[in-house]
């Protein structure tokens, strides 16, 4: 399989691209800078060099042209209002239309947020604006013609993955490694029976393959 991830050099693209790897697929991505370009060869990911920001559908189209799915795991992460809207929202929807140029549309994979996280926090307009733009992405791609999933995950953190989750139509936000998302965003890519649906995940008890059956 291959699977091109937008976000590849980020916290959780990183994990998911290892994962895949691992797993024997063909990886690649988008990266900004050709030094990134360069690093991500040694651990067997190809990636094309450019600012999603920058780029149209149609110079993304043949980047994604023989991919079986792309993961949009990419984020602004905290860079202003104007950059949250460019990549979380924009950057979705110029995919969507990058997709819809190739002769064998791939399946797509985002990585959305909970609606109601940290919302207890009050963490200001800046973080009401990314809430309304990731929710803005989500039904861009729900109104698509594509195969889509949407993972929600909640608060993420950098402990080791723990193998096991709870994943469904609707969880409580609470907290969730990275690592565990990267390793269910994997299990999601290889099943493709798992199509049109927006998935809620956190910290569970349930094994992450056994987890992403049920979800079927």
């Amino acid at each position: 399989m291959h699977v091109f991830i937008v976000g590849v050099t980020g916290a959780v693209g990183s994990l998911l691209a290892h994962e895949l790897v691992a797993r024997g697929d063909t990886v690649s991505g988008l990266v900004r800078h050709p030094a990134q370009r360069d690093e991500l060869v040694t651990s067997g990911v190809t990636a094309g060099v450019g600012d999603l920001t920058l780029l149209s559908p149609g110079d993304l189209a043949p980047m994604i042209a023989y991919a079986d799915a792309i993961v949009f795991t990419a984020g602004a992460g905290g860079g202003g209002t104007q950059a949250t809207t460019a990549i979380d929202r924009d950057g979705v929807v110029k995919l969507i239309d990058a997709a819809h140029l190739t002769s064998v549309p791939p399946r797509f994979v985002l990585v959305s947020v909970f609606p109601e996280a940290w919302r207890e926090r009050n963490l200001g307009p800046g973080f009401d604006h990314y809430i309304r733009v990731k929710k803005e992405a989500d039904v861009a791609l729900t109104k698509s013609k594509l195969s889509w999933v949407i993972l929600r995950p909640s608060a993420l953190q950098d402990d080791p993955g723990r193998g096991t989750v709870a994943l469904g139509p609707a969880e409580i936000h609470d907290e969730i490694t990275r690592a565990d998302v990267a390793a269910t965003l994997a299990a999601i890519v290889h099943e493709p029976r798992i199509s049109q649906k927006i998935l809620e995940v956190t910290a569970g008890t349930t094994p992450i393959d056994r987890a992403v059956a049920s979800a079927i």
